[in-house]
């Protein structure tokens, strides 16, 4: 899908915005061209600020002309804007893609309102074609690994293959901003969402997963001609 769509949706979710809001800040290639977009707005005098989930996307923003504070100096954040790996029914989502899972969630759940932004390759029926994103603590995580291949066993529909992340270099594991790892679980297809979701957490060195629930109220899908705005 061509950017043209990917613009759309992040211009679309401008909408959302009032002044004197506390924003919380996406990460992934459509929340970096609201980031852009939104500094533009900032340019012409509108005052917002921004929480960002992750440190590329501090850089962006601040290049972006965004004034930023640490989450820890917010006493509310209004809105967040961030995108999604799949977004399926009722708002289910896979995130993590780009690795900030843990703070895209820590954010998006203190936020007042949640809006993904998305192409329409990224609506899906069913979750799981994409790799569900793990974040573990790195001590044990071999045994961490195998907990969590018991869980999605399980519940997937083929044997999931859980990779352990690797920089672009592929010297070294991928280390998050919080200093975990990431497994990247193949599953084919989801079932019982809810149900892994729970289990998943409830498994000793698992730090959070990406699968995002009842977070989402808004999603908006761009297209090449606008974009398409569904709601809960």
């Amino acid at each position: 899908m061509g950017s043209k769509a990917k613009e759309n949706a992040a211009r679309a979710a401008l909408n959302y915005l009032e002044p004197g809001m506390t924003l919380g800040l996406g990460s992934g290639s459509t929340a970096e061209i609201f980031l852009e977009l939104l500094g533009l707005k900032i340019a012409e005098g509108f005052d917002v600020r921004g929480i960002p989930s992750s440190q590329q996307t501090a850089d962006i923003a601040r290049a972006a002309g965004i004034p930023l504070i640490e989450i820890d100096q917010a006493d509310h954040i209004h809105l967040t804007v961030d995108g999604a790996d799949e977004v399926g029914p009722e708002f289910t989502m896979i995130k993590g893609g780009g690795g900030r899972l843990l703070r895209e969630k820590i954010i998006a759940n203190a936020s007042d309102l949640m809006v993904c932004i998305i192409d329409p390759t990224k609506l899906v029926e069913t979750l799981g074609a994409y790799p569900l994103p793990v974040e573990v603590d790195p001590f044990g995580y071999t045994i961490t690994a195998k907990k969590v291949f018991d869980v999605l066993k399980n519940s997937s529909e083929q044997s999931p293959q859980i990779n352990l992340r690797m920089t672009k270099t592929g010297n070294q594991p991928f280390v998050t901003d919080g200093g975990n790892y990431i497994f990247d679980c193949a599953c084919g297809a989801i079932s019982r969402v809810r149900q892994i979701a729970a289990r998943l957490s409830a498994v000793p060195g698992v730090v959070e997963h990406g699968i995002f629930l009842d977070l989402a109220r808004i999603v908006i899908v761009g297209t090449e001609e606008g974009a398409d705005i569904l709601e809960l």
